[in-house]
């Protein structure tokens, strides 16, 4: 195990030096596929820079396990000696442990014969744009017979060590909306000259928060946040341009719509009422997270009964849910927080970090859900 451990280490400690964003993974591609090759795979090029590779089993039929490899425009403050290389840019999300857990279960059947083949999937553009549905478009799925999808995200939300399990909706369906709203500037004391767009944000603003509290069932669960508010010239002028970005999550579809139905219409009678013209832009990202309970038991019957918990679902979104509108799938969590090392910062923070010995806890959870499909 101590070989195990060393080059478990390394390799995540090398990926995190060079992260890269959405399909520009042009260091991180090439150092998965140099890694792949030295353990005996082809590798074949998916979605620019990802990559899939093919173990034959016994069988045909594969289940796949994917890793996301794309990093977040953040500048890391760690402190480590293994810190990222590339300025602006940081794996605050995890990405690079994803990577080595599923390059580490690659190591580990290396010389094993499974009984169901196996596919891995290095993908590109989790963050954004969206690498899982390029890859599902390519027809993957249908050309390797898969007939079920693994994934682990590591987790500061859960102790070290500790895997997460959610059946059915576990994460969020998303969009992203940007409003720009255009008035008329005036001289400050003369307000009556002009249409005045900050004003109009505010009582925007006002108008989306009753959607949530008003028109959804006080049992369900649905956001919308307005996370930038940008507008305004000089603190004497009437400002005549406002721009508005926010976001929309939901567990269910149809909620989902009720969201935007609803914001459409308080954009269209805010407008009308301040006299103002408003342009709502909404783009549909990613749909929801929802588990397959079989698979989720499955993964709950291969781990120690004190070694996961049941968890309640996350307002965050995933593209991991685009694989599961083809074929049944199972996400996880794996639980990173250790206090007495200072390992306790959200996801996306510039002080995320994580011990690597949790990876090797993943990796043994991708083989054994593996190794239960049979021998």
């Amino acid at each position: 195990m101590e070989s195990w451990s060393d080059w478990v280490t390394s390799t995540r400690r090398t990926l995190h030096q060079i992260p890269e964003l959405g399909f520009n993974l042009f260091k991180t591609s090439q150092k998965v596929k140099e890694i792949m090759e030295s353990l005996g795979y082809t590798v074949e090029s998916v979605a620019s820079t990802g990559w899939i590779a093919f173990r034959q089993g016994k069988i045909n039929e594969a289940i796949a396990f994917r890793a996301d490899m794309d990093a977040l425009p953040v500048e890391e403050s760690t402190g480590v000696d293994f810190a990222s290389l590339h300025s602006g840019k940081m794996h605050a999300c995890g990405h690079d442990g994803h990577m080595t857990m599923l390059l580490g279960l690659a190591r580990r059947l290396a010389s094993q014969t499974t009984h169901y083949s196996v596919v891995f999937i290095f993908q590109p553009a989790e963050e954004g744009p969206g690498g899982a549905k390029i890859i599902v478009d390519s027809g993957l799925f249908q050309r390797y017979d898969i007939k079920a999808i693994f994934g682990i995200h590591l987790y500061p939300g859960l102790d070290e060590g500790v895997f997460g399990l959610c059946e059915g909706p576990m994460m969020a369906q998303n969009g992203e909306f940007d409003i720009i709203i255009r008035g008329v500037s005036a001289h400050g004391a003369q307000p009556h000259l002009g249409a005045d767009a900050i004003v109009t944000q505010a009582a925007l603003i006002q108008s989306i928060q009753p959607i949530i509290s008003r028109n959804l069932d006080p049992l369900a669960s649905a956001v919308i946040t307005v996370g930038m508010v940008s507008g305004g010239e000089a603190r004497n002028i009437i400002a005549n341009k406002v721009s508005m970005s926010g976001t929309i999550r939901a567990f269910n579809e149809g909620i989902y719509r009720m969201c935007k139905d609803r914001l459409q219409t308080a954009v269209r009678g805010i407008e009308t009422s301040y006299g103002v013209s408003i342009e709502l832009s909404i783009k549909d990202y990613y749909p929801p997270v929802i588990n397959d309970r079989k698979l989720v038991q499955q993964a709950a019957s291969v781990l120690d009964v004190d070694a996961f918990v049941h968890i309640q679902p996350l307002m965050i979104s995933e593209d991991f849910s685009f694989y599961q509108q083809v074929v049944p799938g199972c996400f996880v969590l794996l639980g990173t927080k250790n206090d007495a090392l200072g390992y306790h910062h959200p996801l996306h923070s510039r002080y995320f970090n994580f011990r690597e010995a949790v990876l090797l806890k993943g990796i043994e959870f991708f083989e054994k859900i593996l190794l239960s499909y049979g021998v």
